[in-house]
């Protein structure tokens, strides 16, 4: 997710729950994040599945991560262009035509194992 017609979908209080780490609130902290992750990832996603509740107030993907691991995040394995392919998550919230919650889930382990290798 990228560019302005991603930030015009989110609520302006959005929480951001970042797999196995803490929760961000609201657009700026949210832009900061993709930009973080741009910096770090090169991902393609693939398999896309979309499922929504029928009154609209949730909704989930499901999807395989290709990616590359471009610069070092803090705190994991240092970055060489490893490549890894992993299975993923995510969940929202909607109100009033706006995300409100963005959780994603993946297997932290298998992807540190596969960055290690």
């Amino acid at each position: 997710m990228t560019g302005r017609g991603c930030s015009d979908c989110l609520a302006n209080d959005v929480v951001h729950d970042i797999n196995q780490s803490g929760s961000q609130h609201g657009k700026a902290a949210f832009a900061a994040f993709l930009a973080h992750m741009e910096r770090c990832y090169s991902e393609r996603l693939e398999q896309i599945v979309l499922m929504a509740s029928e009154d609209g107030t949730r909704g989930a993907a499901e999807f395989i991560v290709h990616g590359q691991y471009l610069a070092t995040d803090e705190g994991l394995p240092a970055a060489s262009g490893q490549r890894y392919v992993l299975p993923a998550g995510a969940f929202f919230a909607v109100a009033e035509g706006r995300i409100t919650r963005i959780t994603v889930y993946y297997n932290l382990a298998d992807w540190t194992a596969q960055v290690a290798a």
